[in-house]
């Protein structure tokens, strides 16, 4: 079905490889690409840690979704990108740069992988790969990243990925499946003058 693509990344932004991966655009106009998204999104490991500002009821629901993030990468305010095998194209997840705040070079990092590809490093090197792209190409000095309190999963590929934990938030989240909430959250941070760590192997 012909569709008109509407890109997660702002038109200059280049498409990181590496670590065995492709973060590329997600299509805010493609039906697999919304499909996805919406699956990640009702995945019960992703609900339980995640509670988004609107809920993702549907395919309609994941469109508006993957349009407010092109809208966004318009702006200059994030950039949205799906995590692909570097050698199929097969989508792992999602990973994004956001609340980019240029003035202060600082933003926040996120991210989720497909229930398929877990226990692969996934996360871990595409964070990674991510966190280089920003800090080469956007000229950032500063990612944060914020976990719910005893997501220990996060907390580890934070960890690998040189994010050093700086303390715990309270009340920094909304509580699972609720908006009138909230759950304390852990914050960790990395520098561009941090040391890079070594990615694992691709599996």
């Amino acid at each position: 079905m012909a569709h008109t693509r509407i890109r997660t990344l702002a038109p200059s932004v280049t498409e990181p490889r590496g670590h065995g991966l492709h973060l590329s655009a997600w299509d805010a106009g493609s039906d697999a690409d919304a499909q996805t998204w919406l699956r990640g999104h009702l995945d019960p490991d992703f609900q339980r840690w995640n509670t988004p500002l609107r809920p993702m009821t549907g395919l309609d629901a994941a469109r508006e979704s993957l349009r407010a993030r092109a809208r966004e990468a318009g702006e200059g305010r994030s950039a949205s990108f799906r995590i692909t095998d570097g050698a199929d194209g097969t989508t792992l997840g999602h990973i994004g740069v956001g609340e980019i705040n240029l003035p202060l070079k600082l933003a926040r990092v996120g991210y989720w992988v497909l229930p398929e590809a877990r226990g692969r490093g996934v996360a871990t090197r595409a964070l990674l790969l991510a966190s280089r792209w920003a800090f080469a190409e956007l000229g950032l000095h500063r990612l944060e990243l914020g976990h719910a309190l005893g997501h220990g999963a996060s907390c580890r590929v934070a960890e690998r990925c040189g994010y050093r934990y700086e303390g715990t938030m309270r009340g920094a989240m909304f509580e699972e499946n609720r908006r009138d909430a909230f759950r304390d959250a852990h914050l960790h941070a990395r520098l561009a003058t941090d040391a890079e760590p070594a990615a694992p192997d691709a599996r």
